[in-house]
């Protein structure tokens, strides 16, 4: 029989054990936590995306839509990216916050449309999934900014592998429209697009400008 000290011990040993796992992603891709985010806005670059971001592995973008406001062209554009530790863990973070969209997040205001948006986050032992116009939950700000600034970056990214393809003329232009919104912070994540930005300042055919440009942006990306 234990004694009234091994009993505590025992209890203590127990809780901290529970604690811990409560703070641990799943082992297993399978059984990984996911967080999604899906915006729909007709007339907007892109129309439609979502963003895929599980606890353990790559995340997944998906868009579609018009390549640029005065362009008839349309696509559809997937993309795999890994994503840094220190985001991961803000998103999920901010999904505990905000109770894992168990709830209705929308404020029901009378206020502009700024696009349909739904947060969905899933587990082994929890689902959770609200659409919202606008959320007065400083949680569910923080994530809509966060994942609205990295659907921009990655955008940005979509946007210069076509234009390096087809019109390399315009890659200056977006270059330096994405250096103005790093500078102030409107953009996350510029290191998932690094493939492409190393691609231009290789790209002896696209004009020595934007190749400085693509340059400073991969410094900006790596802390330098």
């Amino acid at each position: 029989m234990l004694r009234p000290f091994q009993l505590l011990w025992v209890l203590a040993f127990c809780l901290l054990a529970a604690c811990a796992q409560s703070q641990t992603f799943p082992a297993t891709e399978k059984d990984a936590a996911v967080v999604s985010f899906t915006l729909d806005f007709p007339n907007s670059q892109p129309e439609h995306y979502s963003i895929r971001v599980p606890s353990e592995g790559r995340a997944h973008y998906q868009s579609s839509g018009r390549l640029s406001a005065d362009s008839d062209v349309t696509d559809s554009f997937d993309f795999d990216f890994a994503l840094s530790t220190e985001t991961r863990f803000k998103i999920f973070a901010l999904a505990q916050k905000a109770e894992y969209f168990q709830k209705d997040l929308d404020a029901h205001k009378k206020l502009a449309f700024t696009g349909k948006k739904t947060l969905s986050y899933k587990d082994p032992r929890r689902t959770g999934e609200s659409t919202y116009n606008f959320s007065s939950n400083p949680a569910v700000q923080g994530l809509t900014a966060l994942f609205q600034n990295l659907s921009a970056t990655l955008e940005f990214g979509h946007r210069f592998d076509y234009d390096r393809r087809y019109q390399k003329l315009a890659l200056d232009e977006e270059l330096k429209r994405m250096e103005e919104m790093e500078s102030t912070h409107m953009l996350v994540e510029v290191s998932a697009i690094q493939p492409i930005l190393e691609q231009i300042v290789a790209d002896q055919s696209v004009v020595n400008v934007a190749r400085a440009r693509a340059q400073r942006l991969l410094e900006s990306a790596n802390g330098h």
